[in-house]
């Protein structure tokens, strides 16, 4: 599973320096600075998360435990429901996309919580 979660942090962090780029240099003159800067903050905490899935990676190989598991699914799913609610509420202009974004900050929550647990507990 360590692998699994490896990959998918350096796949998550490699988009997020596409993405990164894309929204500085193709969307800086398309976007207002509002959506610009939550265009940001989605890649922001995509490469923090691709981050902390390497750490998952690591966590999963020392304490194989259900909790790191947890952790890195929760990662990326808040990746993908954070992150990505708030591209497609970007790109798409549909502001109800918001609403799914507190459900992405859940799981971050989640899964910091559950790599804290597989740590003390191992």
């Amino acid at each position: 599973m360590e692998r699994t979660f490896f990959a998918l942090g350096a796949l998550l962090a490699l988009l997020g320096v596409g993405l990164g780029a894309f929204g500085a240099h193709g969307l800086r003159g398309s976007l207002s600075a509002a959506d610009l800067a939550t265009f940001e903050t989605a890649v922001r905490y995509q490469m923090y998360h691709a981050l902390g899935l390497l750490a998952v990676a690591g966590a999963t190989a020392r304490w194989p435990t259900p909790a790191t598991h947890v952790a890195g699914w929760a990662f990326l799913a808040g990746v993908v429901l954070f992150s990505g609610s708030l591209y497609v509420l970007v790109l798409s202009g549909q502001r109800w996309w918001g609403a799914v974004t507190p459900l992405g900050g859940l799981c971050f929550l989640v899964g910091w919580a559950a790599l804290a647990w597989a740590a003390l507990r191992s």
